[in-house]
């Protein structure tokens, strides 16, 4: 997301492989190694992948994407020293999380050298199970944030942000409380999904959206509106769907505006009770209209969710200004290009495969993790920035090229070195509990991720129980008793904001929904008080896990037909969630 635009549409397609030394110009079924679905690898897939000189996958798309994801925790923050200057501070790593976590500062000084923790490669053990060692010994960065961060302390995966606080997945962003996927706003509460908009709460999937309250699903340049989805254009509307250039709308009939403001004044969404009341109206009326299939906008021979400005973009998901690209995810800054299955991020990435959080001027990064910046002919390494180049199995190293293991050769010793590395992993390669085996070409395992598995986005698009994650070797992380002790609960607060003063500054609300106790900060209640908004009854953690849900839900494509015409298209509403739902042309025949 980012100075460009929204709108959208993604496919959850399969996709299979091949053998390393050969290609074929036909389609192969495959079945995936780990869950054992059935899955194609298409004669163009073959193509790149012999562009990028890697071997075709063994796994699937959606086993692809949950390894990606697990490698990110995009919310969960825990106190914790900096094990370098033992400050206290912020970290997305838990206390007991088994690194050597380093402050934002630590981390970017020179008083630490990666090259310390440099080895030979052991070719009695798979590389990889090498490689995780070292990632357990180099320290790693607690927070990623930017230093162009102004008064910004507590947030994650974020840069260009100014007097925000607890967003994450964010660029470009001023006075923007409680959100994920926030770029080039001002002025939010409460919102995720959101570009170039303003003064807008508790809203999602929005652009170029102004003074707007309860937005749903894809809302473009609409201006003080209130509980939309699927709109566009739309001025002092309410409760409605499918809105094309429309004024003064309610529950999607048309009013006067005298009228409209007559009617309004029943809806003071001061009032809590009236605010939950109006949000359940208007999922009511949502339902009266078939919703937008998919969303794609100035897009060119793509399929997906939620993609725009592309060409040739295939079963992808979240992406802007992708090309030539497929099972790419959340490339929220132009452009990407010929990129498969990378996660996050983009700016001019390209020819990177199977990459979580890689971007800005990134080229031929592969099987590889938050990486970037310049970075180029990077594999199998974490946290190569600033330039890294020609990199194996790294951790950390900036700018010095040819290392393998945080170590450095001459450009000759490593060439060599890294082709014996490559056959080493093809004839003993690692193997993890569940029975997977991982030879040159794949991601990392699901056991490498530095999180536990619940608290990474992967839980959210692949939920798994404790005891199913526990079995295949994946860390758990219990919720802790709160530190809190809660002074009010959240059903004791005053329904209207106007009887809320700034004494709940002092308050621990327990929250509504997990217990924990939460407190209000003073940016949050002038905006509520400034916009007649409600206390919410909720922690902000649990505001943004019931968006992030209502996010993951749109990311499968079902197969539907047309309830007008019969045609059969991909949807990203299941037949429980929309029993009846047009194709994109009938669709659009029918918007008011």
């Amino acid at each position: 997301m980012r100075q460009t635009g929204p709108r959208s549409s993604i496919a959850n397609s399969a996709t299979t492989a091949k053998s390393p030394e050969t290609f074929s110009m036909n389609a192969e079924e495959k079945t995936c190694q780990n869950c054992k679905a059935a899955f194609t690898v298409e004669p163009e897939d073959f193509s790149y992948y012999e562009k990028v000189k890697v071997p075709p996958p063994t796994f699937c798309p959606d086993c692809r994407l949950q390894r990606r994801l697990a490698f990110m925790n995009l919310s969960n923050l825990y106190r914790r020293k900096c094990d370098l200057c033992k400050k206290d501070g912020l970290s997305m790593f838990h206390l007991s999380a088994p690194y050597r976590v380093y402050c934002h500062e630590c981390w970017w000084s020179d008083a630490w050298d990666p090259f310390e923790y440099g080895r030979d490669v052991d070719f009695s053990r798979p590389f990889l199970e090498q490689y995780n060692e070292l990632l357990h010994e180099v320290p790693v960065i607690g927070l990623t944030v930017d230093t162009t961060n102004v008064n910004s302390p507590y947030v994650n995966l974020a840069g260009h942000v100014k007097n925000s606080y607890l967003i994450f997945h964010a660029d470009f962003d001023e006075d923007c409380l409680y959100g994920f996927y926030v770029v080039n706003n001002k002025s939010l509460v409460d919102c995720s999904l959101m570009m170039n908009s303003e003064l807008c709460y508790d809203s999602m999937h929005a652009y170029k959206c102004s003074g707007c309250v309860g937005l749903r699903s894809q809302v473009t340049e609409s201006l003080n509106s209130a509980f939309l989805k699927d709109c566009d254009n739309c001025q002092d509307c309410f409760g409605s769907a499918n809105l094309r250039g429309k004024k003064y709308y309610i529950f999607n009939e048309p009013y006067s505006r005298e009228g409209y403001i007559e009617e309004m004044k029943k809806w003071n969404l001061g009032s809590y009770a009236i605010y939950k009341d109006a949000e359940r109206r208007a999922n009511e009326a949502w339902k009266s209209v078939p919703p937008c299939p998919y969303f794609m906008d100035f897009s060119v021979n793509c399929t997906g969710n939620n993609i725009f400005e592309s060409k040739n973009c295939r079963d992808s998901f979240e992406v802007i200004a992708a090309q030539d690209s497929r099972f790419v995810m959340m490339q929220y800054l132009p452009t990407t290009k010929d990129c498969y299955d990378t996660t996050s991020w983009g700016n001019n990435a390209s020819l990177c495969y199977e990459a979580s959080n890689v971007g800005e001027g990134a080229a031929q990064v592969r099987f590889s993790q938050e990486s970037g910046i310049n970075a180029f002919d990077i594999e199998y390494s974490k946290a190569a920035l600033n330039g890294a180049r020609h990199q194996f199995g790294c951790s950390a190293i900036r700018k010095t090229p040819y290392c393998i293991l945080n170590k450095a050769y001459s450009e000759n010793e490593y060439k060599i070195l890294r082709k014996k590395v490559i056959a080493h992993m093809d004839a003993m390669p690692y193997t993890d509990m569940a029975g997977n085996i991982y030879r040159y070409g794949e991601f990392f395992p699901l056991e490498f991720m530095p999180f536990p598995y619940n608290i990474t986005l992967a839980n959210s698009f692949f939920p798994l129980a404790k005891e199913k994650a526990v079995a295949k070797g994946l860390r758990w992380h219990d919720d802790e008793p709160s530190t809190y002790a809660t002074t009010i609960k959240a059903a004791d607060l005053p329904d209207h904001i106007r009887d809320i003063d700034d004494a709940i500054l002092k308050e621990v609300i327990a929250c509504a929904k997990c217990g924990r106790g939460y407190r209000v900060i003073e940016a949050e209640l002038r905006f509520l008080k400034g916009r007649n908004l409600p206390l919410p009854r909720e922690c902000p953690f649990c505001r943004i896990a019931e968006k992030i849900g209502l996010w993951a839900a749109r990311r499968k494509m079902t197969e539907r037909n047309c309830a007008e015409c019969g045609a059969t298209f991909e949807a990203c509403y299941t037949q429980a969630e929309a029993p009846r739902i047009l194709c994109k042309s009938c669709w659009q025949k029918q918007l008011p």
